[in-house]
C-alpha cells in the first residue's frame, strides 16, 4: 500500500511531545513490513537539512483569500530516516522557528495541507490511504471529498488519528476563505459550535477515526472538550490502537545518549553508572532512590499537584528527584523553586534536552507520569525499556499499559491526580525500592516487555486495508 500521514510533527525534525515520536516512528514500521509509507510536514525554519540533503519536487504558489503564497515541496534524501519525508514550503508561513503558538497558526496549517494535496495530484500514482494526524491536518480529508480542486482524492480512504482532543484549532468562520472553494451546502461540515472546528471536521469526514489507546477512545465520549457528541454518533467508525515505541531509538543496549549501556544481563551494574553520572551532574546523592519526571510543565499532566506531593515527600523520605520539562511559566518557577529549596535532593532542567531524557529514564529508579489528561502515554513506555518503574494515575494509555504491583503489574499506580495520592504512591515506591531483590526481578521484567511499533504498524495496516477494500 501506498501511505501518506500528514503531520504538524515527525521526530527528530519537528517535535513538541508525543505525536512527533509516533509519526516519526510508524512509517518506519510501515516500511519495515512491506508498505510504501511517507510523511508531510512543514518545513519550519529550525529543521537543519542542508540542499546536499533535500531535493526540490515541486514549485508553485497556493491562493489564500488574502493573496497568493509561493510555496515548495522539498524531498529529504536521507535514507537512514527509514521513509521519505517532504517537507512543504510556504513562504511566510510555515517557516517560522516554533511549530505551533502564532496567531495564524489556523491559516499556516490550512495552507501546508493544501500544498501536500496539491504536490499529490502532480504525481504519477495516488496514495491508496492518506492517514492525518490531530487538528493541525484535520481539514484534509474535508479538502479531499469536499472541494471541486481535489476531487480526485475523493475516492482515497482517510484515517484520523486523535493524539489529544483537547487541542482543536478552532477559527471563526469568516476566515472559510482560506479553504478551497467548495459548496456552500457543505459548510455545516465545518462547523462545531459556531466555530470551523478542524478536529471536529476531520472526525466528521474521515473514514476511520483512531485514538492512541483503547481506553483513551472510551473516555473521549465522556470527555472530549465539547466532542462528546459528535464521538458518540461517530462511534461505529472509531477504535482505539496503543501506540508503540521506536525499539531502534530507545534501546539501552545500544542509545548514544548514555553514560552506559546495559541490557536485561547486566542491567544492575549499568543503571548504576547511569545513575551516578546523573547525580553527579546535579550534586545528589546515587544512594537514594532516584524519581524522575519528564514532561510539559501544564495542568493536563499533573505538574501542579506533583509540585506539592514532592513537596511532602520531600519533607518526609529519603528521595532525590531529577524534573526535564517546561511550560506554564507559574509552575516552571514552583519547580525551580523546589531545586532551590531542597538544592541537595532535586535537580531541575526547565525546558527540553532529548539526551538527558534518555539519561533520566537510564538513570531514574522511578517515573512519576501523574497525568489528569493521558491519551497513550510513551514516556511509561520508554521507562519499562530502561528498567525504571513507572508511578502514574488509571487514566487513557496509562490504564492500558501499566498494572499496579498489588495486582502483580510491574508499576505503581493511584486513582486521582492530587498531591495527597501522588505522594502515597511515592511512599510506596520507596517501600518497595527497599525490597532489592523483588523491585530487581521487577525491572529485568519490565525490560524484557516488548512496546514495539512492529505490533501496532501491523494493526493499522490492517485498518487501512478494511478502508481500500470497503
Amino acid at each position: 500500500m501506498k501511505i501518506v500521514h500528514f503531520s504538524a510533527e515527525c521526530y527528530p525534525f519537528a517535535k513538541a511531545g508525543g505525536l512527533g515520536d509516533v509519526v516519526g516512528a510508524l512509517p518506519k514500521y510501515l516500511n519495515q513490513i512491506g508498505h510504501n509509507a511517507a510523511v508531510f510536514l512543514p518545513f519550519y525554519a529550525h529543521i537543519d537539512v542542508s540542499k546536499k540533503e533535500r531535493e526540490l519536487r515541486y514549485e508553485n504558489t497556493v491562493s489564500l483569500a488574502d493573496g497568493s503564497y509561493p510555496c515548495s515541496v522539498y524531498e529529504v534524501t536521507e535514507e537512514a530516516l527509514g521513509f521519505p519525508l517532504f517537507l512543504v514550503s510556504v513562504e511566510g508561513l510555515t517557516n517560522r522557528d516554533a511549530i505551533y503558538g502564532y496567531e495564524d497558526d489556523p491559516k499556516r496549517f490550512i495552507a501546508f495541507q493544501r500544498v501536500g494535496l496539491q504536490f499529490l495530484k502532480t504525481q504519477k500514482t495516488l496514495p491508496d490511504i492518506i492517514h492525518v494526524h490531530d487538528h493541525h491536518t484535520g481539514l484534509v480529508p474535508f479538502m479531499m471529498t469536499q472541494c471541486p480542486e481535489f476531487s480526485e482524492f475523493k475516492v482515497i480512504p482517510t484515517l484520523l488519528s486523535i493524539h489529544n482532543a483537547q487541542y482543536q484549532g478552532q477559527f471563526p468562520h469568516e476566515y472559510g476563505g482560506w479553504l478551497p472553494e467548495f459548496p456552500d451546502s457543505q459548510v455545516g461540515l465545518l462547523d462545531w459550535d459556531g466555530m470551523i472546528n478542524p478536529l471536529a471536521t476531520a472526525i466528521k469526514t474521515a473514514w476511520r477515526v483512531t485514538t492512541v489507546s483503547p481506553s483513551y477512545m472510551k473516555e473521549l465520549q465522556q470527555h472530549a472538550n465539547g466532542l462528546e457528541s459528535l464521538l458518540a454518533h461517530e462511534a461505529q467508525k472509531c477504535i482505539g490502537i496503543l501506540n508503540g515505541i521506536d525499539a531502534e531509538t530507545w534501546n539501552p543496549q545500544t542509545d548514544p545518549f548514555l553514560e552506559t549501556n546495559y541490557g536485561p544481563t547486566n542491567f544492575v551494574t549499568g543503571r548504576r553508572a547511569n545513575k551516578e553520572k546523573l547525580c553527579d551532574t546535579y550534586g545528589l546523592s546515587p544512594s537514594l532512590p532516584l524519581f524522575g519526571f519528564i514532561g510539559r510543565l501544564v495542568w493536563e499532566k499533573g505538574a501542579d499537584e506533583l509540585v506539592s506531593a514532592l513537596e511532602v515527600a520531600l519533607n518526609t523520605l529519603d528521595i532525590n528527584v531529577i524534573l526535564l520539562g517546561s511550560g506554564d511559566p507559574a509552575l516552571e518557577k514552583k519547580f525551580e523553586q523546589l531545586s532551590d529549596w531542597y538544592k541537595k535532593n532535586v535537580g531541575a532542567y526547565i525546558g527540553y534536552k532529548e539526551s538527558m531524557s534518555h539519561d533520566v529514564y537510564a538513570a531514574a529508579d522511578f517515573l512519576l507520569m501523574p497525568s489528569r489528561v493521558e491519551p497513550c502515554g510513551l514516556n511509561q513506555l520508554y521507562s519499562f525499556r530502561y528498567g525504571c518503574m513507572p508511578i502514574v494515575r488509571k487514566t487513557g494509555g496509562l490504564k492500558d499499559t501499566v498494572i499496579d504491583i498489588a495486582q502483580d503489574g510491574l508499576g505503581i499506580t493511584h486513582e486521582e491526580t492530587t498531591s495527597n495520592q501522588i505522594s502515597e504512591a511515592i511512599e510506596r515506591a520507596v517501600l518497595f525500592y527497599q525490597q532489592k531483590e523483588a523491585f530487581r526481578k521487577k525491572q529485568r521484567a519490565m525490560m524484557k516487555l516488548d512496546y514495539s511499533w512492529e505490533h501496532s504498524a501491523k494493526l493499522y495496516a490492517s485498518e487501512y486495508q478494511k478502508l481500500i477494500k470497503s
